[in-house]
């Protein structure tokens, strides 16, 4: 079956072919390095791992862009009213992605480029804007004409009599439409040389050129969160393409996360920073939670969802880790045809996940009845399955991540099988008392116990 994706700019499915055969381009708009990432920033960055995990496992050379926007007014604003240094604040919180990102196993992309580093070839793209007749400027300010691009509003369905920039209106712009490539030099403020003056670049701008620069004139597929759809992909579209360029050829979006049916967002204050979640779960469960809904659906939050997640994750991860214990190691396999028609279907993730977990009721059914081989080769599939999804249990990333416990899991692990061997005890002398005893005990703790024809087996509960 062939990859099929959703394109928001044509509102349908379609197939995915490339620009050249076996190379995927991908550019996906990356963080405002503003504060502290809430999962509705990362949320897009687990999505879109997924897409690039699944072009990878299709074959193809996949060269995956995100950019860091390091210079904006929120920026700017935010450190002002700390007293710190607009880049030393930028930086402080680019690093704090980078470090979410890690934490919930993204891989990383293959280049990171900063809004800060590319001014020149923003400059070079106004030019050809102005030298087009798309833009001009006026006193250091530099305006893109909405209404010199005939399919401006093609996107996000706007008509061009509807549109609102929410951009302050300069004095020397012809029209309320029009959005600005560059703005004027201001007190106080970083600014670069340009032909029309100092001043910094414009949002919109921005990814245009970091693109361009990056994966050239024309390139595959655009990603980015449904709230970029108007103004900003809007507007990177009218740039590069007034500016020559063919740009995208498919555009991508994720659903936000959001609690009580608000987007989560700092405005709203119902900020859920990554660090604060992963006291509540694991890295890996936090992952598959933000993974687990269709990319384009809303991901509505709860503590509840969040522990439901978990657990989920935690079945799938409990049948592999006692496959490995049983039937020795458990090699990375094969997906089967039913995950590969979700994932080609628009990374059906959902469909996915039920055949992953359909697959485990069958290993752990295979494992009760003894048949060691059939649940190798299952856990062996569901590793292949899960590691396109970014969740492989056995994956060097969250062992390691795991291994900074090892100390406090040993130990809990040899407190646990002593007050087992005690219950064994107590039940094979019928001091029934006891056993419950210790049983109520565990349970209390956190600690489920899962009595099997070969000897019990526990677990931790979720949160704990």
């Amino acid at each position: 079956m062939t990859l099929r994706l959703y394109d928001t700019e044509t509102r349908a499915v379609r197939d995915f072919v490339p620009l050249a055969p076996g190379h995927a381009s991908v550019y996906l708009c990356g963080a405002t390095v503003q504060g502290e990432p809430h999962i509705g920033h990362v949320r897009s960055g687990v999505a879109f791992d997924v897409l690039r995990r699944w072009l990878a496992a299709h074959d193809y050379d996949v060269a995956f862009v995100r950019n860091v926007t390091d210079i904006d007014d929120k920026i700017l604003n935010k450190a002002g009213e700390a007293g710190r240094p607009w880049w030393e604040w930028a930086a402080t919180f680019e690093r704090s992605f980078t470090w979410a990102y890690d934490q919930l196993g993204v891989l990383p992309p293959s280049a990171e480029p900063r809004a800060t580093g590319h001014v020149t070839q923003m400059v070079e793209m106004m030019q050809r804007l102005i030298d087009n007749g798309h833009a001009y400027a006026a006193d250091g300010d530099v305006y893109f004409d909405v209404r010199s691009y005939p399919d401006y509003g093609r996107l996000s369905g706007h008509k061009l009599e509807d549109v609102h920039q929410g951009e302050s209106a300069g004095a020397g712009k012809r029209d309320p439409r029009d959005f600005t490539l560059w703005k004027a030099e201001k007190p106080g403020e970083p600014s670069w040389p340009t032909p029309w003056g100092r001043g910094r670049p414009g949002w919109h701008l921005e990814c245009s050129a970091m693109a361009e620069f990056y994966l050239g004139a024309s390139f595959d597929i655009h990603c980015g969160g449904l709230d970029l759809v108007f103004p900003h992909h809007e507007n990177e579209i009218a740039q590069a393409k007034c500016a020559g360029d063919g740009f995208a050829r498919y555009w991508l979006h994720n659903g936000w996360v959001t609690m009580g049916g608000e987007k989560m967002s700092k405005s709203l204050g119902n900020v859920l920073s990554v660090p604060n979640v992963l006291k509540k779960v694991r890295p890996q469960e936090l992952r598959y939670y933000l993974g687990s809904a269709h990319y384009r659906s809303m991901l509505e939050y709860s503590d509840a969802a969040l522990d439901e997640g978990a657990a989920a994750f935690r079945r799938i991860e409990s049948f592999v880790t006692r496959a490995t214990e049983r039937a020795g190691e458990v090699a990375v396999g094969s997906w089967t045809e039913a995950f590969a028609r979700a994932l080609d279907d628009d990374l059906g993730v959902p469909a996915a996940l039920a055949e992953i977990h359909g697959r485990v009721r069958e290993g752990n059914i295979a494992l009760e009845s003894g048949d060691l081989d059939l649940a190798r080769e299952i856990a062996s599939s569901i590793r292949a399955m899960t590691a396109i999804l970014g969740v492989d249990p056995l994956d060097p990333h969250w062992r390691q991540e795991s291994a900074t416990s090892s100390a406090a899991s040993d130990a809990l692990e040899v407190l646990v099988r002593a007050e087992l061997e005690r219950r064994q005890q107590a039940r094979a002398e019928k001091n029934w008392a006891v056993a419950d005893e210790v049983r109520d005990r565990l349970i209390k703790a956190g600690v489920t116990v899962t009595d099997t024809p070969h000897g019990p087996e526990w677990s931790l509960e979720a949160g704990q």
